[in-house]
């Protein structure tokens, strides 16, 4: 499966409460038990308007569908090239 960064702007994201998070992330895993195996949720950062999602899928139709399913933007969908960190420096 590929992985893929996914830029939600959502105004006032980083002010959601603990239980809207919740709320969000139930329908999320809903929707992923409904699309199959084929698509999975890794985690998510949220800043002050948006929420950056890390995904694993077979293809990018598949982040747009569940996006739809669930009620939520998808504003940027990129395919991950490669992954770098401070252990490349040593390489």
């Amino acid at each position: 499966m590929k992985t893929y960064v996914i830029e939600r702007i959502i105004p006032g994201a980083g002010d959601l409460t603990t239980e809207q998070l919740k709320g969000i992330s139930q329908t999320s895993c809903t929707v992923l038990k409904e699309m199959g195996s084929m698509i999975t949720w890794q985690h998510s950062y949220v800043t002050g308007d948006k929420v950056y999602c890390v995904y694993k899928a077979e293809n990018k139709e598949l982040i747009e569908e569940h996006a739809k399913k669930g009620g939520f933007p998808a504003n940027s969908i990129s395919e991950v090239a490669t992954t770098i960190s401070p252990a490349t420096a040593k390489l």
